[in-house]
């Protein structure tokens, strides 16, 4: 659920798109005109928003760079694998404050809700959330979401950083249809910061600050609670990282409190963009930009999953009568898993045919710290798209051989009770 970037990452080559306003090509240049960089570096960067745990990340030692329009830590001082490698044996924070927070008010929140997203909303049980799919009526997918039914009188929504003018700008046009229409409906755009607190020590971690027994927190269910003192926060177990974990949504003005008493424990590390771009990948995990976009139905991006039983009967979602037709006809491409060996696989790497023939194309990948060989996602003819076909990557104008497999390449750890 990220926007694009790209740097290099503790030489470990990690791919990610870069920013075009020169923040981080200054970082890198020689000695010519340095302080003319130096000034354009600094002018760049004051452009960019800032998450209230700017200050403390630099504090910390984050290396800052432009995503989405934000000032974001990539990594902190220990390296892209190190980081990596704790969360999935220990535990550690992101900071998404970045994200779009969203509730949405009145009677008709649930319709409202329904007419702009593929799942059922309405099936969802009080305080359970669902992964699902802002798509537009040709099918393409505008952007992914999580949707939780509180039993607070509202549905609470977290949508992507890089995509959040154009889902706001959608939600409000709906609003105002809905509202022209009678209908009992309001959103409200929050101002409060998110981090994430990811791996299998979570909740030994969080259970010194919290009174409630998160043994009966599953995976994608929500609550509010005081955690270490602080009230009004928002704890979802949820994550992008493939571990067990949650989501806390916190006041701005807490949050550096809340941060800190976290590290308390000796289990928790900071954690940037870097890690928890390898991390997602590993778990299989969609990157909006790189592996779905408008371009994208959900059936080729094998999302099938998250379009409801009802809403399939019903079609009245936005580009449904596209989009379920494929579920029984098939797409001519489908989302796969590649893993190999050798170089590093990276976004928009060909895929070929075992004779040489183009069949496709890498949408992310990166080396695997865990399984120590590449992983990769990518768009391939539905011909070789069954786990275990043998295929061909193009890097550095050399065919390498490589494997369909089966995703997420490492085992998710999610909590079910």
């Amino acid at each position: 659920m990220w926007a694009r970037l790209m740097v290099r990452v503790g030489g470990s080559g990690l791919g990610l798109r870069a920013s075009r306003d020169g923040l981080l090509r200054v970082a890198g240049a020689g000695c010519a005109g340095k302080k003319q960089q130096e000034r354009h570096a600094s002018s760049a960067e004051a452009a960019l928003k800032r998450t209230p745990l700017f200050d403390f990340h630099r504090e910390h030692g984050g290396k800052m760079v432009e995503f989405a329009g934000w000032s974001m830590p990539v990594q902190y001082k220990d390296s892209h694998i190190v980081s990596h490698m704790h969360t999935r044996e220990h535990c550690s924070i992101f900071d998404v404050s970045h994200m779009l927070q969203t509730k949405v008010h009145g009677k008709d929140r649930v319709k409202f809700m329904e007419s702009l997203v593929v799942a059922d909303i309405a099936e969802l049980k009080d305080n359970q959330g669902t992964l699902t799919l802002f798509t537009n009526d040709k099918g393409g997918i505008i952007d992914d979401l999580i949707v939780t039914k509180t039993d607070q009188g509202y549905l609470y929504v977290v949508s992507n950083a890089g995509c959040s003018d154009k889902d706001s700008a959608r939600m409000k046009a709906r609003l105002a249809e809905f509202k022209a229409a009678g209908s009992d409906v309001d959103i409200e755009f929050l101002n409060e910061a998110l981090i994430a607190l990811q791996g299998p020590s979570m909740s030994r971690v969080l259970h010194e600050g919290l009174k409630e027994d998160l043994s009966k927190l599953t995976f994608m269910t929500s609550t509010l609670a005081t955690i270490f003192g602080i009230p009004g926060c928002r704890v979802t177990r949820c994550g992008y990282t493939g571990e067990d974990g949650v989501e806390i949504s916190v006041p701005q003005s807490r949050v550096v409190e809340l941060t800190q008493k976290l590290l308390g424990n000796s289990e928790v590390k900071l954690a940037g963009l870097g890690s928890r771009d390898s991390l997602r990948l590993e778990a299989g995990l969609c990157l909006y930009g790189n592996d779905i976009d408008e371009t994208t139905t959900p059936v080729e991006a094998t999302l099938v999953w998250t379009i409801g039983k009802r809403r399939r009967q019903t079609k009245d979602f936005p580009g449904a009568d596209i989009i379920v037709p494929q579920i029984k006809a098939k797409t001519a491409r489908k989302r796969v898993g590649l893993v190999s060996t050798g170089p590093p696989v990276r976004q928009h790497t060909p895929i070929l045919s075992p004779d040489g023939k183009v069949i496709g194309e890498v949408t992310s990948g990166c080396p695997s710290p865990c399984l120590k060989k590449n992983v990769a996602m990518g768009y391939v003819d539905a011909a070789f798209a069954k786990n275990g076909t043998s295929i061909q990557v193009e890097v550095r104008k050399k065919a390498v051989p490589a494997t369909v497999s089966k995703m997420p390449f490492v085992p998710t750890n999610y909590y079910s009770g």
